[in-house]
Parts: C-alpha cells; sequence; structure tokens
C-alpha cells in the first residue's frame, strides 16, 4: 500500500515564484496546489482538504495575515508564512494570528522543504478520509457518487444533490451558509434555491423531513449534515 501524498496549497501573488515552488515541492513528493491570491485560495479550501498551506504575506486584497485570519476562523491547518518583511515585530504578529512558522525571502528551496516536513511531522497524522456517508437506513458513497438503501437499490439524486453531499461531508459538523453553499455550487443556483435542494434531498435522506436529524438546519446561520 503506497502512503498517501501531503496535499499542500502555495498561495503567493509571484507568477513565477508560485510556479517555481510548484514544481520543486511535486518533485519532493507533495501533491500540490497553486493560488494567486486569498480569494481563489479561499475557493480551493471550500472543496479540498490541505494538509499545509504555505501563505505570502504581501498580496493584493486580503494580505497574508487577513486571510490567515479568516482560515483560523474556520481550520486549524498548518500554515508556513513566506514574506519578504523579516523584521522581528512582523515575525511574532504572524504567530499570534496562528502562523506554525514563518520564513523571510529570499529562501533555499530545501529550508522550505525541511520545515514543511518538520511541521507536518507535529500535526496529527491524517486519518483515511470518511467515503461512506451513513443516514439510518440510506448511504451515500462520495466516490461512486450513489445514493442506496438498505437494500442495495439506487436512489435517484440530481448533479446539485450530489455536490451537496460532497460539500457538506467533506466536513461534516461544519456549518454553511446559504451564501456559501451557493458560491460554492455556482451556475444557476443562488441562496433560495439551495433551500429548495436542502428540502429535496432531506426527502431522500431523512426518515422524517419536517423534522430532520442529519441534514440539520442551524437557526441564523445556515446548514450542517451530522452523518451516522
Amino acid at each position: 500500500m503506497t502512503e498517501e501524498k501531503s496535499h499542500i496549497l502555495v498561495v503567493d501573488d509571484d507568477t513565477r515564484l508560485r510556479s517555481l515552488l510548484g514544481r520543486f515541492l511535486r518533485e519532493q513528493g507533495f501533491v500540490i496546489s497553486l493560488a494567486k491570491d486569498a480569494f481563489e485560495a479561499g475557493m480551493f479550501l471550500n472543496q479540498y482538504h490541505f494538509d499545509l498551506i504555505v501563505l505570502d504575506v504581501m498580496m493584493p486584497g486580503l494580505n497574508g495575515f487577513e486571510f490567515l485570519k479568516q482560515i483560523r476562523q474556520e481550520s486549524n491547518v498548518p500554515v508556513m508564512m513566506l514574506t519578504a518583511m523579516g523584521e522581528t515585530d512582523s515575525r511574532i504578529y504572524g504567530f499570534e494570528q496562528g502562523a506554525d512558522d514563518y520564513l523571510p525571502k529570499p529562501f533555499e528551496p530545501k529550508e522550505l522543504v525541511l520545515r514543511i516536513k518538520s511541521i507536518l511531522k507535529r500535526v496529527p497524522q491524517k486519518t483515511a478520509e470518511k467515503t461512506v456517508l451513513s443516514f439510518g437506513s440510506i448511504v451515500y458513497d462520495m466516490n461512486s457518487k450513489e445514493l442506496k438503501n438498505m437494500a442495495g437499490e439506487i436512489i435517484h439524486i440530481t448533479n446539485v444533490e450530489q455536490q451537496l453531499l460532497m460539500v457538506l461531508g467533506q466536513k461534516a459538523g461544519q456549518i454553511f451558509t446559504r451564501e456559501k453553499l451557493a458560491d460554492i455550487l455556482g451556475a444557476n443556483n443562488n441562496p433560495r434555491s439551495i433551500d429548495v435542494q436542502i428540502t429535496r434531498l432531506r426527502k431522500k435522506i431523512e426518515k422524517d423531513s419536517k423534522n430532520p436529524r442529519y441534514l440539520q438546519t442551524i437557526r441564523g446561520k445556515g446548514y450542517m449534515l451530522l452523518p451516522e
């Protein structure tokens, strides 16, 4: 059985450096995603699990410190800060915002790799991601994207319902606002249409859709999936 590779998100507005880091880290055996700013990085974080984020401080829009503060509201994913600002006060501020390490530019790529590996050794090992969501007598396989009952019969679900189960299931127990779900699903979805899709999905996974146990409404906040 091959060892699962760590997935790293590199966020830097410098196109050349971002590309070089991506290529170098892939050569070191990591799975890499690249983002040019906080907005693009946020879209990645809504869709994928990352083992570590390499985050530049000086970026247009939200800077690295501001984005780190936003990340820490929802996640404890390790974050390595990159910056041309090497002053002590800046480093301390980064740690105060939740950074795990801090590497001033310019730096040797090999040092970055050593620091990344050091951080990954300190964090708890990732358990295998859950691929089957159970809702009593109904189960959803996140690999085959099939919803089935106890008899193994397939229950038809739409593409949007599949996406909702994937997004909510990958972060079970986390609250998603209607607006955030609409943004993730994109296309013709809007906050009001999300309510309709949630209602339809409940009829397929809940024993009593009017009193949902698994796909819960958190009053004033949004929706949360709590599979068994």
